[in-house]
């Protein structure tokens, strides 16, 4: 990326020799990409992020069936990329259906299977959840989908990169990617289209991307969201294994040391890293107010609904109450992640949480000079 912000700055639709070397360059990210996701390069659509890539496979299939009579149906633990979509889609025709989830954010494919109607044109769930890493039964519901010959789409924006997203096996025709969830760069992601897939492209313009997303591709950000997927095929197993590892030590540990807890979502069927954790009598807000202090980063939900006073609509949707809902912490590991770090969330979290239902001090702020802190 330094190279190209520094050096290259030819546009890849030119002919000249400038131009030829940032296409190679995005091309190679392309097969890059493509390698993670065991497609052909030629089905990767490079989009702004994983938000693009969800409304342009849910706006595309919608005015690509002419509008009328368009049946989507989705789940009500869906990321808002593709919640607010589908409501905007309603606006325009769409009939929506969002299907329930059980008290695990899991949906059940019996439902999907009764929810099809003659004119459903596409199905969209996600592969796992961003706020309780709850995996979703995709391979089943891709089995349905094809059945009733109906397109299928999985915003796996939350998976790629942490657990297996090929294609080929999740059976799905449209796949959403963010770059930053899988260490690459913010601002850059990716559409996987099945060949002969057919859409409405959302950014109309020259012919870029093969005539699917119009405007001049973002070359260095496209290489390093390429290096980013090609590190990323290697890191599977350690997302799997440390990570894992470390996430489980962590919520083992609070669930047993802290009164009042319990965990959100499953306890198996979930990504390696995120951990859920519902705190009685406590709001998540102030929790995560005294954790900021102490340099810890949680969060309470998605970061794309930061600033909402309503609660979780996930964990709602799985059944909680409004005031349990608002009192839960997402704990979110990665590669980056050291053992000394959950040990400090495990000797400061169970004093905050004291603290907040009044039974001890509030813990000071640690001396932490500007080095030591995670970049």
């Amino acid at each position: 990326m330094q190279q190209l912000l520094q050096g290259t700055f030819g546009n890849p639709s030119s002919d000249h020799w400038a131009g030829q070397q940032a296409r190679e360059t995005v091309e190679k990210a392309r097969c890059q990409v493509a390698a993670l996701l065991g497609c052909q390069p030629e089905e990767i659509v490079f989009t702004s992020g994983g938000s693009e890539s969800n409304n342009q496979a849910l706006k595309g299939v919608f005015f690509a069936a002419g509008k009328d009579g368009v049946h989507i149906i989705t789940s009500q633990v869906e990321h808002p990329a593709v919640i607010n979509p589908c409501r905007f889609l309603e606006r325009l025709g769409a009939e929506m259906t969002y299907l329930p989830v059980d008290g695990f954010g899991r949906i059940d494919p019996d439902e999907v299977r009764r929810a099809i109607k003659s004119r459903t044109t596409l199905i969209s769930i996600m592969h796992a959840n961003n706020e309780v890493g709850t995996i979703q039964p995709i391979t089943d519901v891709a089995r349905i989908a094809h059945e009733h010959e109906v397109l299928f789409h999985t915003d796996a924006a939350q998976s790629v990169g942490k657990i297996s997203t090929r294609v080929d096996e999740l059976g799905v025709g449209l796949l959403s990617v963010a770059g930053h969830k899988m260490y690459g760069p913010k601002g850059i992601g990716a559409l996987y289209v099945k060949k002969r897939r057919q859409f409405q492209p959302m950014v109309i313009g020259g012919q870029q991307e093969r005539g699917r997303r119009g405007g001049t591709e973002n070359v260095p950000y496209i290489v390093g969201f390429g290096r980013a997927a090609e590190l990323a095929i290697d890191n599977v197993r350690d997302e799997n294994t440390r990570v894992r590892k470390m996430r489980d030590r962590l919520e083992d540990t609070i669930l047993r040391s802290v009164p009042g807890t319990m965990r959100n979502g499953s306890k198996r069927e979930r990504l390696p890293n995120t951990s859920n954790i519902g705190f009685t009598n406590v709001e998540a807000e102030a929790i995560l107010l005294l954790l900021n202090q102490l340099d810890i980063c949680a969060s309470s939900g998605s970061a794309c609904t930061t600033g909402s006073v309503q609660p979780s609509h996930v964990l709602t949707a799985m059944g909680l109450p409004p005031d349990l809902a608002r009192s839960s912490v997402r704990f979110s590991l990665g590669k980056y992640n050291t053992d000394d770090e959950v040990d400090y969330i495990l000797e400061h979290l169970p004093v905050v949480i004291r603290r907040l239902r009044g039974e001890t001090e509030i813990p000071k702020r640690p001396q932490r000079t500007a080095q030591d802190r995670p970049t």
